[in-house]
């Protein structure tokens, strides 16, 4: 894909990416680690320890899927350097741009992307 095409979707992750970051920052509770922001959160907390561990474990798993969703952006933003966003990591062919608009992170075209969550 050529610049002009790729940069609308760049502009996408880059909206993407702020507004991820910002929400780490959030749950994070500024520049701290989860580990750090985790402890400092649940310190004080009155509730029982199973409400407390479950909470903190929700916790985490919101910073790992936003750390993930993150990774995945800036692996899209270096394909679009490369020249070679756009193209299906597994067969090589073009992802339809209906798909990229809905997922400009995406890999994989449609077909196999289910071959590989089958």
């Amino acid at each position: 894909m050529n610049k002009r095409i790729t940069a609308p979707f760049q502009k996408q992750l880059l909206l993407q990416r702020t507004s991820l970051v910002e929400q780490l920052t959030t749950l994070r509770g500024g520049a701290v680690g989860r580990a750090e922001a985790s402890a400092e959160h649940f310190s004080g907390a009155e509730d029982s320890d199973a409400q407390v561990n479950s909470a903190r474990d929700l916790e985490f798993a919101l910073d790992d899927h936003e750390s993930a969703e993150i990774r995945l952006i800036d692996a899209a933003l270096e394909r679009i350097k490369a020249g070679s966003y756009g193209q299906c990591l597994d067969c090589g062919e073009s992802i339809p741009a209906a798909r990229l608009q809905a997922a400009p992170q995406a890999l994989r075209c449609i077909a196999c992307q289910e071959k590989l969550e089958r």
